[in-house]
């Protein structure tokens, strides 16, 4: 019984004065924007996956085409494979993966065991979301870069010509109509 009481009463000490904290609100501090390369007009890419009707991974080219207010990506062959508007363009950001590379994998199939596994590569993406009218659906397209300041130029040439703006490291469109909820709810 007295153990009981002990314990009641530290509780309700500790929950007494635990329950007055109040919480602090957050200070809008201005993001500072690095200063990056202005973003070349074309630039090569890997097409990874995304876009509806194009399943094939491929080297290529994407090019800002701002008279058309669009981005294109072109294929080894160098026509026009897609193109997403930017007007269409929900979301933007930068994506990288550390991954084994193929000398990682190598060394350990032929006895390096855990070595292999300290040999790796970053790999970068770049993934927008889009909105796609011609079929009423939304989709994500996935193009790995090679360079770290070139994906950084890319994502912030195409955040200004999409009119986005920032939160961390993405861009974001705002919606253009607010959401009304239900009364009923």
């Amino acid at each position: 019984m007295r153990k009981t009481l002990i314990l009641l009463s530290l509780a309700l000490f500790v929950f007494t004065f635990n329950a007055g904290a109040q919480p602090r609100p957050i200070e809008a501090k201005p993001t500072p924007k690095a200063e990056v390369k202005p973003a070349p007009p074309s630039f090569t890419a890997k097409y990874e996956g995304g876009m509806f009707g194009y399943s094939k991974k491929e080297e290529g080219t994407l090019k800002f085409d701002d008279i058309n207010e669009r981005f294109v990506f072109f294929g080894a062959d160098q026509r026009e494979k897609f193109a997403i508007p930017y007007e269409a363009m929900l979301v933007i950001y930068p994506q990288s993966q550390s991954v084994r590379s193929t000398a990682g994998t190598v060394v350990s199939v032929i006895g390096g065991g855990p070595l292999g596994n300290l040999i790796r590569e970053k790999r970068r993406y770049l993934i927008v979301h889009f909105e796609d009218a011609d079929v009423d659906t939304k989709g994500i397209v996935n193009f790995k870069i090679e360079d770290k300041d070139l994906l950084d130029s890319v994502l912030a040439a195409l955040a200004d010509k999409a009119e986005m703006n920032q939160r961390g490291d993405a861009y974001y469109k705002k919606r253009k109509t607010a959401v009304k909820k239900d009364d009923n709810q």
